[in-house]
């Protein structure tokens, strides 16, 4: 239940962020459920590998590299769902950054505390 719950979030939270952002569009909330999926598939099995080959540009950044591994797993995303697009680099980062920080907002307060 609390997966179903983290992911309606996260669609939600990126359906308003391009509302409000004209560099990502989606042709309904539909494409939004079906990013959300995507994005948490790419989570589980890319963007560690990415992290891990990006981890002595994370070290040297101070972390800052992993803003750009981020915006990476957006335009992966985008390159895989047809209904969403993103307008380039910069707009994926904007994106990844905001929907990060409102999802993981979000996610505090419709957590149950366990």
């Amino acid at each position: 239940m609390n997966l179903i719950i983290r992911l309606l979030v996260t669609a939600i939270v990126a359906y308003l962020l391009t509302k409000v952002l004209p560099g990502v569009h989606f042709e309904g909330f539909s494409s939004a459920i079906i990013f959300a999926i995507v994005l948490g598939i790419l989570n589980i099995f890319v963007k560690p590998i990415l992290g891990l080959l990006g981890l002595p540009l994370t070290i040297i950044t101070l972390g800052l590299f992993a803003l750009v591994i981020n915006a990476l797993i957006i335009l992966i995303a985008d390159y895989f769902i047809d209904s969403m697009v993103v307008d380039g680099f910069w707009w994926a980062l904007i994106f990844s950054v905001l929907l990060s920080f409102v999802t993981s907002l979000a996610n505090s307060m419709f957590s149950d505390g366990d």
